[in-house]
């Protein structure tokens, strides 16, 4: 099982903050993760679709490459800017 959790405007977007995943086997990344959700809609490609898209790894920024384990969180946010 991960945990997902989505962040600013994507938590808003999605219209929900967070969700349980079983790990499978076709689940080896974050990226793989990614594109599991894309597949669920239009919404969801949009959102996570985003080429700005940040993530992280157990409350650690990381590439969409990363490896994930089971009972590992995973976070989506959208880039922010500042000055």
């Amino acid at each position: 099982m991960i945990l997902i959790n989505y962040f600013a405007r994507y938590r808003e977007q999605l219209g929900v903050g967070g969700e349980k995943l079983v790990l499978d086997e076709s689940l080896r990344t974050i990226e793989h993760v990614r594109q599991l959700l894309c597949a669920r809609g239009e919404t969801w490609q949009q959102v996570l679709g985003e080429t700005s898209l940040m993530c992280a790894l157990n409350q650690e920024l990381c590439t969409p490459q990363a490896l994930i384990e089971d009972f590992d969180e995973i976070a989506f946010f959208p880039q922010v800017t500042g000055g």
